[in-house]
């Protein structure tokens, strides 16, 4: 058979492919609805800045130096401040979750900072919420002792005390919305492309026409070629939907270059469509290619790769068990290259890996594809 005549079967596969995905209402919906649902679930709903934490603040002693300080916390970004007489009012505010923390400034505190003798307070959380927990720790300490600093330099005439400057590159704000929805592309296209991909050739085994391409001069590798093409088409479509509505839509910085952006992605899109192959050729069953694809690709996305969780802060044969998730690749390139810029030496890396992942997932997806009926 002629070059040509193989060039014209292949396009009749892709073009018969497309006409399935149009035909499917499932296909459009994964492919342009749920990426607009997740990213605004992301970038709106799903937080991880804790601001304006409801606290109480119990003042012992009315004075004016703890009057102060109280100010001090009134005037915090960071807390929204109840205030009290005694610890009580607060209890079953705090067991309740309507408060997140007691602070008490004890009767004994003005005496102590006028003798400079190490005054302290009391902090009272709820530890089931550990995060918030340490947060009006930290941020507890972090007040008095700016607040300490401000009123020793006010009352003598010594040098004040060295303070240390902190900057943060790249996100000055630390706002998570920017690295949540750069994270929330990569979980997109894991959807589109394995999910997807894993009901192609089940959905031709269940309705019976798998039988008759397997009656036709098509090879397992043309088959394979004709399934991707149209979903690496659609990873391509949402990934570009999904940058502009991150862009335009919630202002996320974009940093990098539109090349390396498609690079990264086209690249995951491999591995991922060769997942959801594998998968839809070995099980011949679309309720269960759905199932495989979600557990072995959509919970391992997101939990294993660094998008919610740090990868070093899980255990060491977890941490092993994260180098074969793909997602754990692309996640942290698609956050340099939207709030960093082009670092190449860290994109060719990524690339390379997902490029080899991606090769042993379709060799074993070419492998399970069988030009006979089992």
């Amino acid at each position: 058979m002629s070059r040509t005549d193989r060039i014209r079967r292949l396009a009749t596969l892709i073009r018969k492919e497309v006409y399935q995905i149009v035909r499917d209402p499932s296909s459009i919906l994964i492919t342009l609805v749920l990426p607009v649902v997740l990213l605004f679930l992301f970038g709106y709903a799903v937080s991880l800045d804790t601001t304006r934490t409801h606290i109480g603040l119990v003042i012992e002693d009315m004075t004016p130096v703890t009057q102060d300080l109280a100010a001090s916390f009134q005037a915090s970004a960071y807390f929204d401040v109840t205030y009290g007489r005694d610890r009580r009012q607060f209890e079953e505010d705090l067991v309740l979750g309507r408060v997140r923390g007691i602070v008490i400034i004890p009767a004994t505190f003005a005496a102590d900072f006028a003798a400079d003798r190490n005054p302290s307070l009391q902090v009272i959380v709820d530890g089931s919420e550990p995060n918030n927990a340490n947060f009006v720790q930290n941020y507890t300490q972090g007040t008095v002792a700016n607040w300490a600093a401000l009123r020793r330099s006010e009352s003598t005439a010594k040098a004040p005390p060295i303070t240390v400057e902190q900057r943060f590159w790249f996100n000055p704000e630390l706002t998570s919305r920017f690295f949540l929805v750069p994270g929330s592309i990569a979980i997109v296209m894991t959807l589109v492309g394995t999910l997807l991909t894993s009901l192609v050739i089940a959905r031709e085994w269940e309705r019976g026409t798998m039988e008759a391409v397997m009656a036709t001069p098509v090879t397992a590798t043309e088959l394979l070629i004709g399934k991707i093409v149209p979903y690496f088409l659609l990873g391509l479509a949402a990934m570009t939907l999904c940058v502009l509505l991150a862009v335009f839509v919630f202002d996320v910085p974009f940093r990098g270059s539109v090349f390396a952006l498609y690079a990264l992605c086209a690249t995951f899109l491999i591995p991922a469509l060769g997942q959801g192959l594998l998968i839809s050729a070995a099980t011949k069953n679309q309720f269960l290619a759905s199932q495989l694809a979600l557990m072995s690709a959509f919970l391992p996305a997101f939990l294993l790769s660094g998008f919610l969780f740090e990868i070093d802060s899980m255990p060491t044969a977890i941490q092993w068990i994260t180098m074969i998730v793909p997602s754990r690749y692309l996640i942290p390139s698609l956050q340099t290259v939207f709030l960093a810029g082009d670092i190449w030496p860290m994109f060719g890396q990524a690339i390379a890996v997902m490029l080899l992942m991606g090769a042993i997932l379709f060799v074993l997806a070419a492998r399970n594809i069988r030009k006979r009926i089992v």
